[in-house]
Order: structure tokens, then C-alpha cells, then sequence
């Protein structure tokens, strides 16, 4: 093929003209000619006035080097006007066939417009269409995030029901064990009571009779003893006069026979006769033996009075006898009287064990029931929630898909429009009328017009542009080597009027839109979508984050509900987020970020520094009240750090000095005793009895801080000003509860007045006490030092708890191989714990005893111990700043939490302590959780009564070794 140039404007001539047969036949031998862009040019031929001449754009085409013929003709053309030759009958008819061919153009012309109507008329449409899908689209796309957001407040709902079904479920369950125990309470005074009625009146009669038979024996055995005393002192007497009187009469007789044998001898001597003497004297001893026999006789008559009294003391000892017998089987019958009432008491207990064993068993079965209900409503929400992303991601696939099917059906819309475009373009450029070319003239192509180009063709951009630089000889000679196929050539008009040509139809719409169930292509029209996904997705990581933090929540609380005032849900661990150097910081600003791990490690409340504007750098000696501008940070940095505590839910303690206030102005008298600030208090706020101060108010209910003016409570504008400063505390700085500093300065009945108006989540006293000691060493009775805390505790109303400083004393000499100071004689813990468990507040340091100060340091050797100690026993317990973030046993305290949270201890846990000695200490807490102390051998294998399989948890060796209940 030859140079192709582009579209040569040229004449089609339709009037009647001669040819010459050389030119003739040139034009209808050769094919058409494309001339190249620099040879155009522009013919004006010579016409008679009936001649027709049409404007039109003749596609020349050319397969050979013969332009010059070509040439030749055209340059001719003025020799055909010249010639003048007549028209013939052909040519006429020919004429008429040109007409006729002319309005058949017009004809066709007229369809095409009709067509390029059409065209337009389904662009319209198809545009319409395209809205129409649009507006579908995005009617989907809202139906999608309406069903979405259903599901969500769905979700939502359904998450609500579920906590306050498990709310409800864990109050009653809370509400029956209650009434368990105080059903169990009440059985054992009924039971107490029946048996102390029914034993009392026995008890009554029996100890009656045993008197009377005491009695009644005493009294015979005295008069038996009387009777026998009497009686011998008698006879005894009497045979003692009686034998004093046999004595003397055989003295006077032994007198008389010896006077009688001095009378004998005389005699003898003198010559009397003996014989008589003798005889006499026989006659004598006879009637001696004779008193003597009477003497014996009387003996015996009394010795058988005796033998018969002993005979009536036999009888009356064993009447004794048979009353002891009496009241010894009355005893024996009390004994087995009181062994049946034992023994129905005991089975009474079992009763009444049983009977709440029971009533444990159905609320455990309930609570198993109740969480697997839970279990199974959250499975059915994660599978509603799964099926509504199921159907939320189908959705959002399908309207991807329409999305892309629309972008692809709109490319290839807008593809066939630009060359429909093109083609009416071409058709009109061809068949209207051009009036600023009036001077062109028709060329004709032998009834050929090439319309079979399209965008892709090479043919149609040189066509339409032209070279873009010159050909080298190679690539012509390759140009001229390719034979594009045409149709075929047209000998006449006529002919390639009547030929079949491509129509301008358009796709119809069905065939459009029928791609729109496939996926299409991501494209800039989608970004909207897109940012729309990202938000839905992002709502979806949403929804699973608070499910997520909601099951640990439940996890880590399940008791959320506050039984008492003053300690929290039960469950607290109190973090002192400060110590006695932490002003020389902006404390604030370091405190918020450890917010998370605090969180994460177990910790539920944090204690914080005193906010207050203070004469002191560490907040403890208070002026401006209303002023939070402290050394520890801004009010705003104070807000930032509350509002971070609360994003982990964490509650925030503020420790607030009621006792004592300082003072702005001096009185006239030069005493530092005149307030300023929002609290502008004089002298009548202060109490009389400070003796460094001069105040006009009452006499101070408590001890006297000599450092500051102590503030009279008693005073009705002090209270008012006091609660309205706690409120705002509470709302406006964002404060849950109160640490409370030295509560020993005034009575605990104007704390229950601050603490009920405030309402605080948990709030804990400050009553720092001295131990008792004796020679420089503890005492094992702390009773009195203890009660004076309870009795703190009781004076405001149980509204709030105290720190067990008991306890932290007794742990000092306790964990030195002095493990039997932990148990009282009742086999109780030792400090506030082991009375008011709910209330006392365990610790190890503080600010005070600790830190810089030292006023009281714990052991450092026995930290651990001690940590061991109050995090697995009841209470609330307390973990200093310095040992968490300072000492390196923040991942011991951490395990110990884990094992508090496990095993499920609160601050009303039961405590059974099996040994407590100088090896070492032994306790079950709760049903879930076994500790040790010290060097002591001990496993709970060895113990009969602790049931169930025991795993060990944590083994420190000597220090401590803590078991949980499988």
C-alpha cells in the first residue's frame, strides 16, 4: 500500500458530464487514491446549471504507485469543461439515476439522524439507568448499614438483657446465701434455745435433788457423828471415872493391905495370928474381883451400846451411800441427758450442714446453670453476630460485585458510546451539508465509503493523524506488502448506495446490564465505599474489643454488685500510686500511662497523693481547699490522670485531710488562725481546746494535731462547706472515693455525716495506733489495740473501711520464726481481719512508715512473706509504689494477685488456720485456695478434712508455697 496521507475533501459530481473514455476508464480500473497530506488539493470543476454538487468526504485508498494518473486527471479536469460535449439519452438516464440515488442519500441521511436520535435516546436511558443503579446501590448500601446497626443495637440489647439476667441471677444468688445463712443462724439459736430450755428445768430438779440428798446425808451423818461423839465421850467417861475409881479403891486397897501386912508383921513380930490377916485379906481380893467383874460387865453392856451405834452408823453411811448412789445415777442420767441432747444436736447440725450443703449444691447448680445459659445466649449473640458479618460480608460482596459489574457495564457503556460517538461524527461529516465549504468539490470513489475502522486500528489513527514522522524505505516497502481486505469495489453509485453497510445500533440494555452479577474492578468511584468498609470493619473490631473487655470484666468481677458501704464490690486491691518524694515531680503527668499495666496486673483502685494547695510540698497541711494547683501537677494534668484511671477502669481514691487546716492571715494577736480562699473560716472554725491556735469553736472530739489549727466538726457551716467541697470532688474532678488522714483528730460520726452526703465508692481510714509491747518486745494480746479501730469503724455506721495496722504490727514479729503470733486464742487471725475482715484494710508501707521517712519500715528480707500474707487472706489489700515499680518484686505480686483472683478471695473470704507455730504457718481461704509459711512440712494431702485435688500453684520454698482447688 502506498503513502496513506488521511481523508481528501473532495466533490462528488453528480450532473450529467462527458468523460473522456481515458479518464473514465482510469477512474473505474484504478482503485481509489490516498494522497499524501502535502499533495492536497482542491479541484474546481466547471458545471452547467443543472448540475448538483453534494459536499462529501471520499475515503481514497490506493495499492499502487500510480498518483501520477491521478494527478493527470485532476489537472485535466478543466479540459473536460472546455470540451462541451452534449448530453446524450444515457446520460439523462443516468442523470435521473443520480437524482434518485441523491434522495436515497437524503433518505439515508434522514435514517441516520433518526438513528443518532436513537443513539441519543439510549445514551439518555442509559444514563437514567445508570442513576437508577446508583440510587439502587446506595438504597442497598444503606438497607446494609440499617441491618447492620439493627444488629448491633441487637447485640447490644441483647448484651444488656445478658448482664442484668447474670446481675440478677448473681444478687439472688448472693440474696439466698444470705438468707442461708441466716436461716443457719437462726437454727442454731432455735436449736441453742430448745436445749437450754429443754435442759435447764432438768438441770433445775436434778441440782435440786442432788442439794436435798447432800443435804439430807450431811445432816444424818452429822447426827450419826453427834450420836457417836456423844455417846463415846460417855462411856468413855464414865469407864474413866469407872476406872478411876477401881484405881483408887485398889490404891486405898493396896494401902490397906499394906497396912494390913505392916499390921501382919507387927503382929508376927508382936506374936499375933497371921491366918486372920490373911483370911481377911483373901476376903478382900474377893470383893475386889468382884468390882472388878462388875467393872467388866458394865464394860461389855457398853461396848455393845457402841457395837449397836456402829451397827445405826453403818445403817446411816449406808443410807449415805444409796443418796450418793441416787445422785450419782441422777448425775450419770443428766450425763446421758445431755450426751442425747448433744448427739440431737449434732444430728441437727448435720441437719442443718446438710441443708445448706443443699442449698450450696442448688446455687452452684443454679450458677453453673445460669452461666451455662450465659454461655449459651453469648454463643447464640457470637452466632447471631457471626451470621449478621456472614450476611454483612455477602452483601457487602454483592454490592461489589453490582458496584464493579456497574463500573465495567459503565466503561464499556461509555467505550461504545465514544465509538458510536466517532461513527455519527464520521456519518454526519459525510452526509450534512457543509456551508463554510461551499468551494469543494465530489471526487468519486466508485460507491465506496470505509467505515470499518475502529479505535484499535492502525489504519484509523494514520488515518486520523497522519505520520508522525517520515517512513523509512523499509517500513514502506513493508506497508506496501500488507493487503488489508475491503469489500468489494463498487462499479457504480447505484451499487454502493444498495450494499449492505454497517448500522449505528447500539447494545441493547438487557445485554448491558446482564454483567451486572460479576465482579467488577476497584476503581476511584469506589473510594467512597471503600472509606465506608474501612468504618464498618472498624465498627465491627469495635463491637468484638467490647465484647472481649466485657467477658474479662466478668471474669475478673463476677461479684460487681456493692453489698455494704465503704468496701467496694469486695473484691478491691488498693495501689498507693505515690510516695513521700513523689512532688518533685509532675507526678500526674507519670502516673496516667502506668494506668494500663496497673489494669492489666490486677489492681481495681488507685490511692492518690493529696490534691489540695498545701504549706507542705506533700499535701498534707492543707490551705485553699478549692485550689488543686499542687506540687504533684495542674488541676488539668489532675483530670487527664483521673480520666486515664477510668478509661482501665480503675477507681481513684483521693486522700483528703479533714482534721486540720492552715491558715492565710494572722489574727490581730499575731496567731495564724484567719482563713482565706472559697472557705474564708476565722477562729470559731478552730477548736478551743488547740492550745497553739486561740479558737472560739467547741472542744475537739478526738486527739489534737499540733502542727496545724484542728477544724471544729461540730460547727453546722463547717459540715456544710466540708460536703458541698466533697461533691465536687466527686463530680466536677471526677474523684470515686477517699483515703482519709488522721481520723483520730475527731469522732467517727461526723466521717458516717461526710461519707453518706458524698457517697463515695470506697473510702479508708487512717487510725494509726501504738501497739502493745512489754520489755522492748510485742505483746501476742493485741485485743486492745484492735477494738480501738473497730470501734472507729463502728462509730461511722460501717460507712467505711481502716487500715489494719494490727496486722502490719503482728507481721513484723511474726514472719521472724514467730508464726504462732498469726492465730488468736478463738484460732482467728490476729489483727482487724480476724473481726471485721470486710473492713480492714491489710498493708505492709506507706508513705509514712516507709519511703524516705522510715518511721516504720516493713523487713525488706520478709516482703515477699508479707505480700504472701494479705494478698491471699481476706480484707482489702494494699501494694505500695516503691515495691511494685522499685524493689523488683512487681512479678511476685503479680503472680500472688493472679492467685487472689483465681481462687476467687474477697474481703469476706473465710480463714481455717490448721498450724501455727515456730516452723510455720498453715491456712485454707476460702474452699479454693491453701498457703504456707516458713520452714513447716506441710502439703494439703496431709490433712483428713481438705478435700478435692490440689494443685500447687506457687512454691517459693521457705517463704511460701500456695495451693488452688482443682
Amino acid at each position: 500500500m502506498g503513502a496513506i496521507s488521511g481523508i481528501l475533501p473532495v466533490y462528488h459530481l453528480v450532473s450529467p458530464v462527458s468523460f473522456d473514455k481515458n479518464v473514465s476508464n482510469l477512474c473505474l480500473l484504478q482503485n481509489p487514491l490516498i494522497f499524501p497530506s502535502t499533495c492536497r488539493r482542491k479541484r474546481r470543476f466547471s458545471y452547467s446549471g443543472n448540475w448538483q454538487f453534494k459536499p462529501r468526504t471520499i475515503v481514497l485508498s490506493n495499492t499502487d504507485d500510480s498518483n501520477d494518473t491521478f494527478t493527470s486527471m485532476v489537472n485535466n479536469g478543466d479540459g473536460l469543461s472546455s470540451k462541451g460535449a452534449e448530453v446524450s439519452e444515457d446520460e439523462e438516464n443516468e442523470l435521473m439515476t443520480a437524482k434518485k440515488a441523491l434522495s436515497e442519500a437524503q433518505a439515508t441521511q434522514e435514517a441516520m439522524e433518526k438513528e443518532r436520535d436513537q443513539l441519543l435516546e439510549e445514551l439518555a436511558r442509559s444514563e437514567a439507568k445508570q442513576q437508577e443503579h446508583v440510587a439502587t446501590i446506595l438504597h442497598d448500601k444503606e438497607l446494609a448499614i440499617a441491618e447492620l446497626e439493627a444488629t448491633k443495637s441487637l447485640f447490644h440489647r441483647k448484651l444488656q438483657e445478658t448482664a442484668l439476667e447474670k446481675f440478677s441471677l448473681e444478687s439472688k444468688l448472693v440474696l439466698a446465701k444470705q438468707d442461708a445463712i441466716e436461716l443457719a443462724v437462726q437454727v442454731e439459736r432455735l436449736a441453742e434455745i430448745a436445749f437450754q430450755q429443754a435442759t435447764s428445768h432438768i438441770l433445775e430438779d436434778a441440782h435440786v435433788r442432788v442439794l436435798a440428798a447432800e443435804t439430807s446425808a450431811a445432816e444424818a451423818a452429822f447426827q450419826i457423828e453427834e450420836q457417836i461423839r456423844n455417846a463415846t465421850e460417855g462411856t468413855i467417861l464414865s469407864v474413866v471415872e469407872q476406872s478411876k475409881d477401881a484405881i483408887q479403891r485398889a490404891l486405898d486397897m493396896a494401902e490397906n493391905a499394906g497396912d494390913y501386912a505392916k499390921k501382919a508383921v507387927a503382929i508376927f513380930t508382936d506374936g499375933f495370928n497371921p491366918v486372920d490377916e490373911i483370911a481377911s485379906i483373901k476376903s478382900e481380893n474377893i470383893s475386889l474381883r468382884g468390882v472388878v467383874n462388875d467393872l467388866e460387865s458394865q464394860l461389855l453392856i457398853k461396848r455393845s451400846e457402841v457395837d449397836k451405834l456402829k451397827i445405826e452408823l453403818d445403817h446411816v453411811h449406808a443410807k449415805a451411800n444409796a443418796s450418793e448412789l441416787r445422785a450419782h445415777d441422777a448425775e450419770k442420767a443428766l450425763l446421758e441427758f445431755q450426751e442425747s441432747n448433744r448427739k440431737m444436736n449434732l444430728v441437727r447440725e448435720e441437719e442443718v450442714s446438710s441443708f445448706l450443703e443443699k442449698i450450696k449444691k442448688d446455687a452452684v447448680e443454679k450458677k453453673k446453670a445460669a452461666s451455662k445459659a450465659f454461655k449459651v445466649e453469648l454463643e447464640s449473640i457470637k452466632a447471631a453476630i457471626d451470621a449478621a458479618k456472614e450476611t454483612a460480608c455477602s452483601r457487602e460482596n454483592a454490592y461489589m460485585r453490582r458496584c464493579e459489574s456497574l463500573q465495567r457495564s459503565l466503561r464499556a457503556s461509555e467505550v461504545a458510546l465514544k465509538a458510536w460517538r466517532q461513527r455519527a461524527e464520521m456519518a454526519e461529516s459525510l452526509f450534512l451539508k457543509d456551508e463554510k465549504d461551499e468551494d469543494a468539490i465530489f471526487i468519486v470513489n466508485g460507491g465506496r465509503i470505509d467505515l470499518m475502522t475502529d479505535d484499535d486500528s492502525q489504519k484509523w489513527k494514520l488515518l486520523s493523524d497522519g505520520p508522525r514522522r517520515e517512513q523509512p524505505g523499509w517500513m514502506a516497502r513493508r506497508i506496501r506488502t500488507i493487503c488489508p481486505k475491503f469489500p468489494p469495489r463498487k462499479v457504480d453509485v447505484s451499487e454502493a448506495l444498495t450494499s449492505k453497510l454497517r448500522h449505528l445500533d447500539l447494545p441493547k440494555p438487557d445485554e448491558v446490564w446482564s454483567v451486572a452479577q460479576e465482579k467488577p474492578k476497584e476503581g476511584d468511584t469506589l473510594v467512597e465505599h471503600v472509606i465506608e468498609k474501612e468504618t464498618i470493619e472498624k465498627k465491627r473490631k469495635a463491637l468484638e474489643q467490647t465484647l472481649q473487655r466485657k467477658t474479662i470484666k466478668w471474669q475478673r468481677t463476677p461479684e460487681c454488685t456493692k453489698l455494704e458501704p465503704g468496701t467496694g464490690t469486695g473484691r478491691e486491691i488498693v495501689f498507693q500510686g505515690f510516695n513521700w518524694e513523689s512532688w518533685r515531680r509532675r507526678w500526674y503527668m507519670e502516673l496516667a500511662p502506668k494506668a494500663a499495666d496497673l489494669s492489666q496486673c490486677g489492681v481495681t483502685a488507685v490511692w492518690f497523693p493529696p490534691p489540695t494547695e498545701s504549706v507542705a510540698p506533700q499535701g498534707y497541711m492543707p490551705s485553699d481547699l478549692y485550689n488543686l494547683n499542687s506540687a504533684y501537677g495542674s488541676v488539668e494534668e489532675l483530670k487527664y490522670c483521673i480520666e486515664e484511671m477510668h478509661s482501665h477502669d480503675l477507681l481513684a481514691l483521693g486522700d483528703v485531710v479533714l482534721n486540720h487546716r492552715c491558715a492565710h492571715k494572722q489574727s490581730p494577736n499575731g496567731v495564724w488562725n484567719i482563713f482565706g480562699g472559697k472557705l474564708a473560716w476565722g477562729p470559731e472554725a478552730i477548736v478551743c481546746d488547740d492550745p497553739n491556735f486561740q479558737g472560739r469553736g467547741n472542744p475537739s472530739s478526738g486527739d489534737i494535731f499540733h502542727a496545724a489549727p484542728n477544724i471544729d466538726h461540730s460547727q453546722d457551716f463547717v459540715q456544710r462547706d466540708i460536703k458541698v467541697w466533697l461533691n465536687w470532688l466527686r463530680n466536677d474532678i471526677g474523684f470515686d472515693g477517699w483515703r482519709l488522714d488522721f481520723v483520730r483528730g475527731f469522732s467517727g460520726t461526723y466521717f458516717k455525716e461526710y461519707i453518706e452526703a458524698s457517697n463515695p465508692a470506697f473510702a479508708i481510714g487512717e487510725y494509726w495506733d501504738s501497739l502493745s509491747y512489754e520489755h522492748g518486745s510485742l505483746c501476742y494480746n493485741q485485743d486492745a489495740h484492735r477494738q480501738r479501730i473497730v470501734n472507729w469503724i463502728n462509730a461511722t455506721g460501717g460507712t467505711s473501711s481502716a487500715f489494719d495496722v494490727t496486722t502490719k504490727g503482728i507481721l513484723h514479729s511474726a514472719l521472724h520464726n514467730e508464726y504462732w503470733r498469726l492465730i488468736d486464742p478463738l484460732g482467728k487471725p490476729t489483727g482487724v481481719m480476724g473481726w471485721w475482715p470486710s473492713r480492714a484494710v491489710t498493708f505492709l508501707e506507706n508513705h509514712d512508715t516507709g519511703s524516705t521517712q522510715g518511721h516504720w519500715p516493713f523487713p525488706r528480707d520478709k516482703l515477699t512473706q508479707g505480700y504472701a500474707y494479705i494478698l491471699t487472706h481476706p480484707g482489702t489489700p494494699t501494694i505500695f509504689y516503691d515495691h511494685f515499680y522499685d524493689f523488683g518484686i512487681r512479678d511476685i505480686i503479680t503472680e500472688l494477685v493472679e492467685a487472689r483472683r483465681q481462687a476467687g478471695i474477697h474481703c469476706r473470704s473465710s480463714v481455717k488456720i490448721y498450724h501455727a507455730n515456730n516452723e510455720g504457718y498453715v491456712a485454707q481461704i476460702g474452699d479454693t485456695l491453701a498457703m504456707k509459711l516458713g520452714h513447716f512440712d506441710w502439703n494439703p494431702s496431709k490433712e483428713n478434712n481438705m478435700d478435692g485435688s490440689w494443685q500447687k500453684f506457687l512454691d517459693k520454698g521457705s517463704d511460701y508455697q500456695i495451693w488452688l482447688r482443682q
